[in-house]
């Protein structure tokens, strides 16, 4: 089992050796700008030690992505990303709560938006959506400080950005809080279709409930929906079809298979699957919806990564080290806007559930 602080170190030998664009980075390597974004931090401020962290974090991702192009120059396109799903793993790792994890690994995911957004014409949405992940004026803030934490011919162009971005949070109501919508509902709606009206309150045409799970394997995902479940709740559950067919793309087939069974009568069911990525739920919800199906995502975590390690080692078919490795690197946490109720879950050593639904978002 790997520890986040060997991880860190080696993460940033492989940072100092990352070499940067000169246009862009002419400070150097990116050890040396992350050093720079951190010191031009305001030595105080609310919550100052989260941004720092995303300060830390934010270019953690661009060893990974940096490319030299034909025409000589340095890429990195899709650190942020990235780097979001290792920030992730590092601060599970040290046991960081996942209400303060899941705030600095949206401000790693969106770290570069405040410098381009402006020219957006979506640029209100994607306010209103970053602000149910995060407060967009730690963003704003860490955006100043890597505008300043560098050495460039545009960096009093990229700070006046950063003040019209601050700006139009300000004026949208979203500098300090989220855009209050209506309901769980109403937010699920208007990110899902682009000519929503923000404040429209949604009508719940629903013939029927899914419980979406998500969670890595061995998270507590089955016991939670024994225990914690709606009673009776019919169950399509991946691993057991597994048991019976081996072709994996005939298992998604057969569940989903079975899902429209259910959705066709409307009968409320959970869909039980690590779901680990955005992209893989927002497939089934879309299959659910399109059936007037609400969705319920229950996000499961164990307690700690020795629990998880613990439990999978205990489990009759455990999962090989590798495979858990290669699904901690693609680990997104679901976030607010995805469905119409998130709910995040954490299972401890005794098997009891606590409910940590009180993430950013959650508060509109």
């Amino acid at each position: 089992m790997s520890t986040g602080l060997i991880r860190y170190r080696e993460l940033v030998r492989a940072m100092r050796a990352c070499p940067q664009d000169a246009v862009h980075h002419a400070e150097g390597d990116v050890w040396t700008h992350v050093a720079m974004v951190c010191r031009a931090l305001p030595p105080a401020g609310d919550e100052r030690e989260l941004v720092y962290a995303a300060a830390l974090l934010h270019d953690v991702a661009k060893p990974l992505c940096t490319r030299v192009e034909d025409d000589g120059r340095i890429t990195a396109r899709g650190h942020s990303a990235r780097g979001a799903l290792l920030a992730r793993r590092l601060l599970w790792e040290r046991g960081v709560p996942v209400e303060v994890r899941e705030q600095i690994c949206a401000l790693v995911r969106f770290h570069q938006v405040p410098f381009y957004l402006i020219e957006r014409e979506d640029a209100a949405r994607t306010v209103r959506r970053m602000s149910q992940s995060l407060r967009c004026a730690h963003l704003a803030t860490l955006a100043r400080a890597d505008a300043l934490g560098r050495r460039c011919a545009d960096q009093q162009e990229l700070l006046t950005r950063i003040g019209l971005f601050e700006e139009l949070c300000r004026e949208l109501g979203c500098l300090d809080q989220a855009w209050p919508f209506a309901d769980g509902l109403s937010r699920f709606e208007y990110f899902r279709r682009e000519d929503r009206d923000p404040a429209y309150r949604a009508y719940d045409a629903s013939k029927c409930e899914v419980v979406l799970m998500s969670g890595l394997p061995a998270s507590g995902k089955d016991t939670w929906l024994r225990e914690k479940g709606p009673p009776g709740l019919p169950v399509i559950s991946l691993d057991a079809l597994r048991e019976e067919i081996e072709d994996r793309g005939q298992v998604i087939q057969a569940a989903k298979e079975q899902a429209r069974v259910y959705l066709r009568a409307g009968t409320a069911f959970a869909w039980n699957a690590t779901n680990l990525t955005r992209d893989l739920r927002g497939q089934l919800i879309d299959l659910f919806t399109d059936y007037y199906a609400r969705t319920r995502i229950v996000h499961v975590e164990a307690a700690s990564p020795a629990l998880w390690w613990e439990r999978n080692a205990a489990r009759e078919r455990p999962v090989p080290g590798p495979a858990m490795e290669r699904m901690l690197e693609r680990w997104d946490v679901p976030d607010v806007t995805e469905a119409a109720k998130v709910e995040w879950w954490r299972s401890g050593e005794d098997g009891s559930f606590v409910n940590e639904t009180n993430l950013p978002g959650s508060r509109s």
